[in-house]
């Protein structure tokens, strides 16, 4: 059975003559280490830079008040916690064997399936009338347990990637150094938001205008810094996996909310929070924590991860924005028949009483 050609099945793919990088980094490369190359270092700086941003309205969005009450009834939060991280590992690493990807691809969607939730799950569970409390406790306990469970995770998983390709590759150190000081950035907009909370809704809306225009920038600088290999992402088979990605976390998320008995809120919830990954932390990951003869053009796999996790989510959102439409008016009919019977009986009983 053959195999998708990886970097490790062929190691001309990530060439200095392909990336365009004559640097050499090590499979332990500390996290924000830049590379030579002008394109390559605005890459890294814009990551870094846009991802210390994303953490700090991340952070705005949480009050330790209700992280602390949620956590005094944690049902809602262990399921969520449990579906984000036994769901959508095992799911990158399924569809890694399905699509039938090489070594560096594969591991490429499973450190996307490891990541913490991000923060377009609170969005989407504001727009689908969610808990977006829990949600942000939710965003919040998944960061603090990613320091342990995301390289505990890699390491199980890798082990069943194609023999001993991954041996001393994976830069366990770096993604936990990334993951701690990426708590920084969090920890200030939650001290932001208890002491000076009028203004973390601009800080928010900073963010996200953040998001959008940096993927713009990061594709830009991708293919400048690529050239052609950057089509590597957009074979069939990553195509295919990142868009069953998100898809899977989120029915699969709903399902078992729905088979823990949580009431519908939280189930929109726990949907959303499990399909969304925090791919700006991925990137960042893939991008400077990696060797780029290991990682290649892969670090942008994020971003296509992205486009499919924003288009099925707002579908889901109008499915569920129509479903609610058509049963209003079908849950006000009783109501309604309710009233006009009053109404009728009402001037009836005043009509024979005259």
């Amino acid at each position: 059975m053959n195999k998708t050609k990886g970097a490790f099945d062929s190691p001309e793919l990530w060439s200095p003559g392909c990336t365009q990088s004559s640097t050499f980094l090590t499979s332990l490369a500390p996290p924000f280490a830049f590379g030579q190359q002008a394109t390559d270092t605005a890459l890294n700086v814009i990551l870094i830079v846009v991802l210390l941003v994303i953490m700090v309205s991340l952070g705005c969005t949480m009050e330790i008040a209700k992280i602390t009450t949620h956590l005094r009834r944690p049902k809602g939060v262990a399921v969520a916690i449990m579906t984000q991280y036994s769901i959508m590992p095992l799911t990158a690493f399924i569809l890694g064997k399905l699509f039938q990807l090489g070594t560096s691809e594969s591991l490429a969607i499973l450190i996307c399936g490891c990541c913490p939730g991000g923060n377009l799950s609170n969005i989407f569970s504001l727009a689908l009338r969610g808990d977006r409390n829990l949600s942000a406790v939710m965003t919040a306990c998944s960061m603090v347990l990613a320091i342990g469970l995301m390289p505990l995770l890699l390491f199980l998983y890798s082990g069943g990637l194609y023999e001993t390709d991954l041996e001393g590759k994976v830069p366990y150190k770096g993604i936990i150094t990334s993951l701690v000081l990426m708590l920084i950035p969090c920890a200030i907009g939650i001290i932001l938001n208890e002491k000076k909370p009028q203004y973390t809704g601009l800080i928010t809306k900073v963010g996200i205008i953040m998001l959008l225009l940096s993927s713009a920038a990061i594709i830009v600088l991708s293919v400048a810094n690529m050239g052609s290999c950057i089509m590597v992402v957009f074979s069939p088979s990553l195509l295919g996996s990142s868009a069953l990605m998100p898809l899977t976390g989120f029915l699969l998320g709903y399902t078992v909310s729905a088979a823990f008995k949580l009431d519908d809120r939280c189930r929109r919830t726990v949907c959303m929070e499990t399909g969304c990954q925090n791919i700006q932390l991925c990137s960042a990951i893939l991008k400077v924590a990696f060797a780029p003869e290991i990682i290649g053009p892969l670090y942008f796999f994020p971003l296509l991860y992205l486009l499919f996790q924003l288009g099925e989510g707002f579908l889901l959102i109008l499915v569920f924005r129509i479903h609610d439409r058509i049963n209003k008016p079908m849950a006000s009919t009783p109501l309604l028949l309710f009233l006009v019977f009053s109404t009728l009986s009402h001037t009836s009983l005043q009509y024979n009483y005259q």
